[in-house]
């Protein structure tokens, strides 16, 4: 799943994208917390796959697990 990921700092000032696109990986979770369905997001970014989706909900999960853990050594 983390293939479909990339960070460049060419593109989109280095955030977190779908690989081979310029969508953020923080524009995806963003919409699914509005409300937005998978099916949503595949019809309004026709580039994106639902495991394109699936991977941008998995280093999210990923990336606040990590960060958890520093707080915790932190304090």
């Amino acid at each position: 799943m983390t293939d479909r990921i990339e960070i460049n700092p060419g593109v989109m000032q280095g955030k977190p994208v779908i690989r081979g696109t310029r969508i953020p990986v923080e524009l995806l979770l963003r919409k699914l917390a509005e409300g937005a369905v998978v099916e949503d997001l595949l019809d309004a970014y026709p580039r994106l796959a639902a495991d394109d989706i699936r991977a941008a909900l998995a280093y999210a999960a990923r990336h606040h697990r990590c960060r958890d853990r520093r707080a915790i050594k932190v304090v």
